[in-house]
């Protein structure tokens, strides 16, 4: 386990090598041919800074270097200890799961508004459906969380990406989780496309687009639009279906549909390795205020790769077999 707690911290340092060209002022973003800011290449936005801010730090929203130090060793030896205890083949153990961010980042939560970095109240009403890696949870489809499912009935009562639908990190919004935290973005002078690694879902955004889609016409991403604010690549995405939560369920929330969801996300490349990712989520069927958040993103010197779920999904075979299995009566542990 030190070889792996070694291997996160070094990332961290690794990061933080960088924190000198972060707070150069005068940097100048470089333009595509069409004269853009060039956000191009592959991004990491993985982060061990939590989406709500843990009620110890109170109105803080920054730690000191040392408790994130401490933080991050604590969360190194509950991956590994979790990963142990699990009954059957296990999981993944900590040289699996980026929990690495960004150096400089020492806010205590990914939310920067409402102030005390917390989501707000639930709105009277949304509906609420959870979902996890434990015990199936008994619920009606549809079957709006990631990971986990209500029953083993047919894929339908399977998470979204169980069933190869939508990444548990895929957005949008984005938001860290275990693993596979990447995203590559294409530039053209009327689009910009958005690629993420999971389940390796492309955003095809219109940029200048004064167009926009009925309202009955629902989509698992919803329907993005976009522009150019000075700097900053601003998508405005509208029309998401009801069969995915408000926010992305891994880690984040279980409540409410996407359906009255408005997004809207900012890019902003800082300096050659940083994007400024961030986020305002409107959604007064789920939430009674607005969620703002900020998710830093690394430049990746390297490729992305297609994450192709669908050829690999023998879990998904195999779950709903053994399930036959067992109303047979037909043991399954000889």
């Amino acid at each position: 386990m030190k070889s792996r707690a070694f291997l996160v911290v070094s990332l961290l340092v690794l990061c933080s090598g960088h924190s000198a060209a972060q707070s150069d002022a005068d940097y100048k973003v470089l333009r595509t041919e069409y004269g853009q800011p060039d956000l191009q290449g592959v991004w990491n936005f993985s982060s061990n800074t939590p989406l709500q801010r843990p009620e110890a730090f109170g109105d803080r929203a920054y730690m000191t270097q040392e408790e994130a130090r401490e933080r991050q060793t604590r969360t190194v030896a509950a991956t590994e200890q979790g990963s142990q205890s699990a009954d059957g083949v296990g999981g993944y153990n900590t040289f699996w799961f980026e929990m690495a961010g960004r150096g400089d980042n020492l806010r205590t939560s990914l939310i920067t508004y409402p102030e005390n970095g917390r989501l707000p109240a639930i709105a009277e009403g949304a509906p609420y459906q959870v979902g996890g890696l434990g015990d199936d949870v008994p619920s009606q489809r549809p079957v709006r969380f990631s990971v986990g499912g209500i029953s083993k009935d047919g894929p339908e009562d399977r998470g979204l990406s169980e069933r190869c639908i939508v990444g548990f990190n895929a957005g949008p919004p984005f938001l860290p989780s275990g693993y596979n935290n990447n995203l590559q973005i294409i530039q053209h002078r009327n689009y910009v496309v958005i690629m993420t690694e999971m389940v390796h879902d492309a955003r095809i955004v219109p940029l200048d687009s004064n167009t926009e889609l009925h309202d009955s016409i629902r989509l698992w991403s919803g329907d993005s639009r976009g522009y150019w604010d000075g700097e900053t690549l601003v998508v405005e995405s509208k029309n998401f279906t009801d069969y995915t939560q408000s926010l992305p369920p891994f880690g984040a929330a279980d409540y409410g549909t996407a359906y009255h969801k408005t997004l809207t996300e900012r890019f902003t490349r800082v300096d050659p390795y940083t994007i400024n990712y961030e986020f305002t989520l409107e959604d007064p069927a789920t939430f009674s205020d607005k969620i703002v958040a900020m998710v830093p993103m690394a430049k990746v010197d390297g490729l992305m790769y297609e994450y192709a779920c669908h050829e690999g999904n023998y879990g998904m075979l195999n779950m709903l077999r053994g399930a036959r299995m067992e109303e047979r009566g037909i043991a399954t542990n000889d």
